[in-house]
């Protein structure tokens, strides 16, 4: 279960430089319209419906069984939402994980959401293609990335001397379906090779679409459990459809901390968990916090860090730098795990303290000196915690920051699911494509 502190953020707590109480009380005060107008919502808006769903489940499996089948590797091809809510549940297997990726079992998942020609081109160079499949991932079916990408892989497939009539059988489409009178491209370039497509939910946007099949195909495909990512994601919006208030719901506090510490001259929010499985789901939730609430001048800069290797890379300008960030640090219960430190080489080096003791020891007490360490340093540090990093907490701390999110946004009169600013950067970029201009 996820456990959220807020004490330290405060002036309260940390004394200079923390956030003021009665900034806070405030801030507590203004959310609770946004969580009554969220609560209303409970019925008409669909990511507060995904939890309970199970419909969608079995074609997810049904597809996930069919990408596996004859498969040692399979690329997902998107971007942005479409890409790396996928990304962060892969890694509770170890994708993307330092010195484990090389060693998972087949079929290998490869992510490619950054379109970088040489990365890509190596890739498809390097893959077994007659036993790579694909998924084009795309909400519209006109992303562009995802276009170019699944025409590459098409063009591949065909150099490597795969034929017409076979070339479906490496794809999985997912996109929303076509609307009647209107080229939905994806569409058009897969479905005559008879691509088979899962529907992409219409009601749940890219950045919040990691609970819908996008996130749970390449999680099913994986072996994850996908009925407790979403039994997960129950427990952290338990709260808002039980109609409880602002101090009674989690997220509605986290909430509360941002809009008061945006208030405060904290323009910089850092997400800083202790967990290599943890360390994609901080590019997670920097799209959705940027791309939620990044308009009419407001919002904070969101960064993401990983503990414990950023206290050595980052600690210095957290802690001698300015005093305008909020901090949230998510630890994990690795008291006693990971290899154990013999006694005599550890006296050896004259560290007796570290005898007995294990990797996970050494983690878990960095984690709990680094919330200390920013207290009394007067930084607004939030605390998070979790005992395992699982399919059920990973989806409860998905909607936690999900639902912040949302209701900071509602808090600040701001609409927390469009992205007006990135639509105009995509059109741009295809007009300059077309012109030849780069």
């Amino acid at each position: 279960m996820l456990q959220q502190s807020l004490d330290l953020a405060l002036v309260s707590g940390v004394g200079e430089g923390g956030i003021p109480d009665a900034a806070f009380d405030k801030a507590v005060a203004d959310l609770a319209p946004a969580l009554a107008r969220l609560a209303g919502e409970a019925k008409t808006l669909p990511l507060l419906g995904l939890p309970a769903e199970t419909a969608d489940l079995e074609p997810v499996r049904v597809a996930a069984a069919r990408l596996r089948d004859g498969a040692s590797d399979i690329l997902v091809l998107g971007t942005g939402g479409s890409s790396l809510g996928g990304q962060t549940l892969a890694q509770l297997t170890g994708y993307g994980t330092a010195g484990l990726s090389a060693f998972l079992p087949e079929p290998r998942v490869h992510f490619i959401d950054n379109l970088d020609p040489l990365t890509f081109a190596a890739l498809l160079k390097t893959l077994p293609l007659k036993t790579t499949k694909f998924v084009s991932i795309s909400k519209s079916g006109g992303t562009g990335e995802t276009l170019l990408q699944t025409i590459a892989a098409i063009t591949a497939l065909r150099g490597a001397g795969i034929s017409e009539d076979k070339i479906g059988w490496h794809f999985q489409g997912l996109s929303e379906p076509a609307k009647p009178g209107k080229l939905h491209a994806l569409r058009a370039l897969l479905e005559p090779f008879g691509v088979p497509f899962l529907e992409h939910h219409t009601g749940v946007g890219g950045r919040y679409s990691v609970l819908t099949n996008c996130g749970l195909l390449p999680a099913a495909v994986l072996g994850l459990d996908i009925v407790a990512l979403r039994q997960g994601a129950a427990k952290a919006l338990a709260p808002v459809l039980a109609g409880k208030g602002v101090k009674e719901t989690p997220a509605a506090l986290g909430a509360a901390l941002n809009l008061a510490a945006m208030r405060n001259g904290k323009n910089i929010a850092v997400l800083m968990p202790y967990a290599d499985k943890l360390a994609l789901l901080t590019r997670w939730w920097m799209q959705l916090w940027a791309e939620s609430l990044g308009k009419d001048g407001q919002g904070t800069q969101p960064v993401g860090a990983l503990g414990p290797v950023d206290q050595h890379s980052q600690q210095q300008l957290y802690l001698a730098g300015p005093k305008d960030r909020l901090f949230t640090v998510l630890t994990v219960a690795n008291k006693g795990k990971g290899p154990a430190i013999d006694a005599a080489l550890a006296k050896q080096i004259g560290e007796g303290d570290f005898a007995d003791k294990t990797i996970g020891d050494l983690v878990a007490a960095q984690g709990l000196a680094m919330v200390d360490t920013f207290a009394k340093n007067g930084r607004a540090v939030r605390k998070l915690h979790v005992d395992v990093v699982d399919e059920a907490s990973h989806g409860e701390i998905l909607m936690h920051f999900m639902l912040e999110t949302i209701l900071t946004g509602y808090a600040m009169g701001v609409d927390p699911f469009d992205q007006p600013a990135v639509e105009e950067a995509k059109i741009l970029a295809k007009r300059y494509l077309a012109e030849g201009r780069g």
